[in-house]
């Protein structure tokens, strides 16, 4: 698994490995994107859990759709979406997202299997282990494990800095310029760190 930003045209906005590795470990869902069968581009939200190493695991029914889309193109893509919030005053969003490429495989052994299981009850839901776990085998006879073995991934981010929220404030701030008149300097109207004043007479 080699974590490679070289692709990220935006030099000023990468996403540091640690944090990368961080939102592989914690995300609650990811996107797969595929190539079905028809050749066709196929994306579907989907929960995950890594191994710490070099493996995704995906759990989902023992037939369908994803899994003849796999077993034509096992070749597949993960988007995992971070930290989200936008910023509507700045006309923009802060986010961080890593986007993973790899091989899937199918088809695992029974050990491999449960052992993934076990990691998913682990992230999600740790409280109820021992239930979790008796569940897993009652229903291992119709859950399918996908193992999708990572090649590199890459991060993005964007983060906006204080200060620059801070000039973007949509409220206006009173500015006296001249005798008798009250003036609204807006800071909407800032462009190239020139101000736009708008006057308004004081009766």
């Amino acid at each position: 698994m080699t974590y490679n930003n070289d692709e990220v045209r935006r030099r000023d906005r990468l996403l540091d490995e640690a944090r990368a590795l961080e939102l592989l470990r914690t995300a609650e869902y990811a996107v797969l994107s595929m190539i079905d069968e028809q050749g066709k581009p196929y994306g579907i939200p989907i929960s995950h859990i890594w191994d710490e190493g070099e493996h995704i695991y995906i759990h989902c029914a023992p037939e369908g759709k994803k899994l003849r889309a796999l077993r034509a193109h096992s070749e597949v893509s993960l988007c995992i979406v971070g930290r989200v919030h936008l910023l509507p005053s700045k006309f923009t969003t802060e986010y961080e997202s890593v986007i993973l490429r790899g091989r899937a495989q199918l088809d695992l052994p029974a050990e491999e299997r449960m052992h993934a299981l076990h990691l998913l009850l682990e992230k999600l839901c740790p409280e109820d282990m021992e239930l979790g776990q008796q569940y897993a085998e009652k229903s291992f006879h119709r859950t399918e494990i996908i193992r999708i073995d990572i090649g590199e991934l890459s991060g993005k981010r964007k983060y906006v800095p204080p200060l620059a929220l801070a000039l973007c404030s949509t409220s206006p701030q009173p500015h006296t310029r001249g005798k008798g008149a009250l003036v609204m300097r807006t800071r909407r109207g800032r462009r190239r760190g020139v101000w736009r004043y708008a006057s308004f007479d004081i009766q």
